[in-house]
Protein backbone atom coordinates (compact mmCIF):
# COMPACT_ATOMS: atom_id res chain seq x y z
CA UNK A 1 0.00 0.00 0.00
CA UNK A 2 2.83 2.39 0.82
CA UNK A 3 4.14 2.11 -2.76
CA UNK A 4 0.87 3.43 -4.23
CA UNK A 5 0.19 7.09 -4.94
CA UNK A 6 -2.86 7.17 -2.68
CA UNK A 7 -3.16 8.32 0.90
CA UNK A 8 -3.56 5.61 3.50
CA UNK A 9 -5.59 5.62 6.70
CA UNK A 10 -5.20 3.08 9.50
CA UNK A 11 -7.74 3.14 12.32
CA UNK A 12 -7.85 1.82 15.89
CA UNK A 13 -4.07 2.16 16.15
CA UNK A 14 -2.43 2.63 19.52
CA UNK A 15 0.76 4.58 20.19
CA UNK A 16 2.87 1.40 20.29
CA UNK A 17 1.77 0.45 16.78
CA UNK A 18 2.38 3.98 15.52
CA UNK A 19 5.91 4.00 16.94
CA UNK A 20 6.68 0.77 15.07
CA UNK A 21 5.22 2.17 11.83
CA UNK A 22 7.03 5.51 12.24
CA UNK A 23 10.41 3.74 12.40
CA UNK A 24 9.85 2.31 8.92
CA UNK A 25 7.81 5.21 7.47
CA UNK A 26 8.92 8.55 8.99
CA UNK A 27 6.21 10.56 7.18
CA UNK A 28 3.42 8.76 9.00
CA UNK A 29 1.15 11.03 11.07
CA UNK A 30 -0.60 9.97 14.27
CA UNK A 31 -3.74 11.38 15.82
CA UNK A 32 -3.65 10.03 19.36
CA UNK A 33 -7.22 11.04 20.17
CA UNK A 34 -8.67 9.42 17.02
CA UNK A 35 -6.16 6.54 17.15
CA UNK A 36 -5.44 6.94 13.44
CA UNK A 37 -2.29 6.69 11.36
CA UNK A 38 -2.26 8.64 8.09
CA UNK A 39 0.11 8.55 5.13
CA UNK A 40 -0.64 11.63 3.02
CA UNK A 41 0.31 11.13 -0.60
CA UNK A 42 -2.33 12.96 -2.57
CA UNK A 43 -4.26 16.17 -2.22
CA UNK A 44 -7.93 15.62 -2.77
CA UNK A 45 -9.90 18.66 -3.91
CA UNK A 46 -12.30 19.83 -1.22
CA UNK A 47 -15.92 18.97 -1.74
CA UNK A 48 -18.25 21.94 -1.90
CA UNK A 49 -20.49 21.08 1.06
CA UNK A 50 -19.67 20.99 4.74
CA UNK A 51 -19.79 18.01 7.07
CA UNK A 52 -20.70 18.86 10.66
CA UNK A 53 -19.60 16.47 13.41
CA UNK A 54 -21.43 16.79 16.73
CA UNK A 55 -20.89 14.89 19.97
CA UNK A 56 -23.22 14.50 22.88
CA UNK A 57 -20.44 14.41 25.46
CA UNK A 58 -16.71 14.73 25.79
CA UNK A 59 -16.24 10.96 26.10
CA UNK A 60 -17.60 10.63 22.53
CA UNK A 61 -14.81 12.79 21.08
CA UNK A 62 -12.36 9.98 20.14
CA UNK A 63 -14.94 8.33 17.86
CA UNK A 64 -15.91 11.73 16.44
CA UNK A 65 -12.25 12.51 15.73
CA UNK A 66 -11.95 9.25 13.78
CA UNK A 67 -14.84 10.46 11.61
CA UNK A 68 -13.19 13.89 11.23
CA UNK A 69 -9.81 12.44 10.17
CA UNK A 70 -11.54 10.14 7.67
CA UNK A 71 -13.71 12.86 6.12
CA UNK A 72 -10.86 15.37 5.92
CA UNK A 73 -8.53 12.83 4.31
CA UNK A 74 -11.24 12.30 1.68
CA UNK A 75 -11.18 16.03 0.86
CA UNK A 76 -14.10 17.34 2.86
CA UNK A 77 -14.60 20.59 4.71
CA UNK A 78 -15.37 19.44 8.26
CA UNK A 79 -16.58 21.47 11.21
CA UNK A 80 -16.92 20.03 14.69
CA UNK A 81 -18.94 20.94 17.75
CA UNK A 82 -18.46 18.84 20.86
CA UNK A 83 -20.40 18.37 24.09
CA UNK A 84 -23.88 19.55 23.10
CA UNK A 85 -25.88 16.53 24.29
CA UNK A 86 -29.37 16.23 25.68
CA UNK A 87 -28.19 16.88 29.25
CA UNK A 88 -27.87 20.50 28.07
CA UNK A 89 -30.04 20.49 24.96
CA UNK A 90 -30.23 24.29 25.05
CA UNK A 91 -26.64 24.26 23.68
CA UNK A 92 -28.02 23.09 20.32
CA UNK A 93 -29.68 26.47 19.87
CA UNK A 94 -26.24 28.10 19.94
CA UNK A 95 -25.20 26.02 16.91
CA UNK A 96 -28.46 25.96 14.98
CA UNK A 97 -26.95 27.92 12.07
CA UNK A 98 -24.17 25.35 11.76
CA UNK A 99 -26.77 22.57 11.74
CA UNK A 100 -28.82 24.29 9.04
CA UNK A 101 -25.74 25.14 6.92
CA UNK A 102 -24.22 21.65 6.92
CA UNK A 103 -24.60 19.38 3.92
CA UNK A 104 -24.47 16.26 6.10
CA UNK A 105 -24.27 15.82 9.89
CA UNK A 106 -22.55 13.13 11.93
CA UNK A 107 -23.91 12.76 15.46
CA UNK A 108 -21.80 10.75 17.91
CA UNK A 109 -23.44 9.79 21.21
CA UNK A 110 -23.22 7.18 23.92
CA UNK A 111 -25.49 6.67 26.95
CA UNK A 112 -28.99 6.49 25.42
CA UNK A 113 -28.11 8.07 22.04
CA UNK A 114 -31.03 10.51 21.98
CA UNK A 115 -29.06 13.36 20.40
CA UNK A 116 -29.33 11.84 16.92
CA UNK A 117 -33.13 12.00 17.04
CA UNK A 118 -33.11 15.60 18.21
CA UNK A 119 -30.68 16.72 15.51
CA UNK A 120 -32.56 14.64 12.93
CA UNK A 121 -35.78 16.38 13.90
CA UNK A 122 -34.19 19.82 13.54
CA UNK A 123 -32.17 19.32 10.37
CA UNK A 124 -33.36 18.87 6.82
CA UNK A 125 -30.05 17.18 6.02
CA UNK A 126 -28.88 13.57 6.19
CA UNK A 127 -27.80 12.58 9.70
CA UNK A 128 -25.36 9.75 10.32
CA UNK A 129 -25.76 8.47 13.86
CA UNK A 130 -22.79 6.83 15.58
CA UNK A 131 -23.45 5.07 18.87
CA UNK A 132 -20.48 4.87 21.20
CA UNK A 133 -19.58 2.25 23.76
CA UNK A 134 -18.93 4.85 26.47
CA UNK A 135 -21.34 5.66 29.23
CA UNK A 136 -22.38 4.35 32.57
CA UNK A 137 -25.52 2.74 33.87
CA UNK A 138 -27.40 0.58 31.41
CA UNK A 139 -25.81 1.64 28.12
CA UNK A 140 -24.57 -1.94 27.62
CA UNK A 141 -21.33 -0.89 25.86
CA UNK A 142 -23.19 0.87 23.06
CA UNK A 143 -26.19 -1.42 22.60
CA UNK A 144 -28.62 1.05 24.23
CA UNK A 145 -27.66 4.04 22.01
CA UNK A 146 -27.54 1.75 18.96
CA UNK A 147 -31.13 0.65 19.55
CA UNK A 148 -32.30 4.19 20.30
CA UNK A 149 -30.75 5.49 17.09
CA UNK A 150 -32.13 2.64 15.01
CA UNK A 151 -35.62 3.25 16.39
CA UNK A 152 -35.66 7.00 15.84
CA UNK A 153 -38.80 8.39 14.28
CA UNK A 154 -36.88 11.35 12.84
CA UNK A 155 -36.52 10.90 9.09
CA UNK A 156 -33.17 11.13 7.34
CA UNK A 157 -31.12 9.23 9.93
CA UNK A 158 -28.87 6.29 9.12
CA UNK A 159 -26.94 4.42 11.78
CA UNK A 160 -23.46 2.92 11.62
CA UNK A 161 -22.12 0.36 14.07
CA UNK A 162 -20.92 1.10 17.58
CA UNK A 163 -17.73 3.23 17.66
CA UNK A 164 -17.55 3.29 13.84
CA UNK A 165 -16.25 6.80 13.29
CA UNK A 166 -14.48 5.65 10.13
CA UNK A 167 -17.73 4.36 8.60
CA UNK A 168 -19.51 7.60 9.44
CA UNK A 169 -16.77 9.77 7.97
CA UNK A 170 -16.59 7.67 4.82
CA UNK A 171 -20.38 7.64 4.30
CA UNK A 172 -20.63 11.38 4.95
CA UNK A 173 -17.99 11.90 2.27
CA UNK A 174 -20.02 9.87 -0.22
CA UNK A 175 -23.08 12.02 0.51
CA UNK A 176 -21.03 15.21 0.26
CA UNK A 177 -19.75 14.40 -3.24
CA UNK A 178 -22.85 15.81 -4.89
Amino acid sequence: MQKSNHSILATKADKKLFNAVKKKYPTAEYNELAKTIVFRKETIKLKKGKILVITAGTSDIPVAEEAVVTAELMGNNVEKVYDVGVAGVHRLFDIKDKIFDANVIIVVAGMEGALASIVGGLASRPVIAVPTSVGYGASFKGIAPLLTMMNSCAEGIVVVNIDNGFGAGYFASLINRG
